[in-house]
């Protein structure tokens, strides 16, 4: 008996594509939205992704005395409002230079040096040494990935044990009143305010349609557990909507 060959293609939104064309498409993508990436999320969640990340951050529990890796990190939101709170040292690590550069600027404009550091990286294969975080996290990123479970696989290889491996993703609505509402906003109003703002709808329509291949809630959680996360748990934010998933290292 053989081992059952690797697939040959991955999920680009709804489409199937090869596994080596994700990247570059994906790249491709935040390439297009990166100047505009901080004014369409605040028009693709009315708003509401900026409260979703206040509740991630105190959730990630900054401490002077912990460092943090944020992954996927791009235009800084999550690691500016950790160094606020008072976490310690912080790694901002992106794979798409051009977003990590939107970052970087922002950094810069808010006076954030001395404890943030940049790295351009692949979330599958982190140039960094195994047990030297306290904290990783990663917001909005982990859809985009080609390599979800080898994502999770690095992440707790740098986590130090006792450390913790926190998600915020889109996931699946839990309330059913609202499923048609959203689909209506995701596949009709999303794509036109991408053209309308951005000069790029179908970048939007991939984004709304990486939220729906995406593991649901379960789902990624029984992925973290196989990656070796333990501990794992799961807090719905806005019916579902969004998700916080968070692993420990033991």
């Amino acid at each position: 008996m053989t081992d059952n060959p690797p697939p040959a293609n991955t999920d680009f939104g709804f489409t199937q594509v090869p596994l080596a064309a994700k990247k570059p498409m994906v790249r491709a993508v935040f390439d297009s939205v990166a100047p505009k990436y901080d004014l369409m999320n605040d028009i693709m969640s009315l708003g509401v992704h900026r409260v979703w990340k206040r509740v991630f951050i105190t959730a990630l529990d900054p401490r002077p005395g912990r460092r943090l890796l944020d992954l996927a990190g791009g235009t800084g939101d999550i690691a500016f409002g950790w160094l606020a709170a008072g976490g310690g040292p912080a790694i901002l690590s992106d794979i798409n230079p051009n977003m990590l550069a939107v970052g970087r600027d922002r950094a810069i404009e808010r006076g954030y040096g001395t404890d943030l550091d940049f790295l351009t990286a692949d979330a599958e294969i982190l140039p960094l040494p195994s047990a030297s975080m306290d904290v990783v996290s990663m917001a909005f990123g982990l859809r985009n990935c080609t390599d979800k479970p080898a994502v999770l696989a690095e992440a707790r290889r740098v986590l130090r044990p006792g450390g913790r491996f926190l998600c915020l993703e889109f996931s699946r609505v839990r309330v059913a009143a609202l499923k048609p509402i959203y689909d209506a906003w995701s596949f009709q109003v999303l794509p036109r305010l991408g053209r309308a703002i951005a000069g790029d709808a179908d970048s939007y329509r991939y984004l709304a349609e990486s939220i729906r291949t995406f593991p649901d809630q379960d789902t990624l959680a029984a992925m973290m557990r196989a990656a070796g996360l333990a501990r794992v748990s799961v807090r719905n934010l806005t019916g579902g909507i969004a998700a916080i998933h968070t692993g420990w290292r033991l």
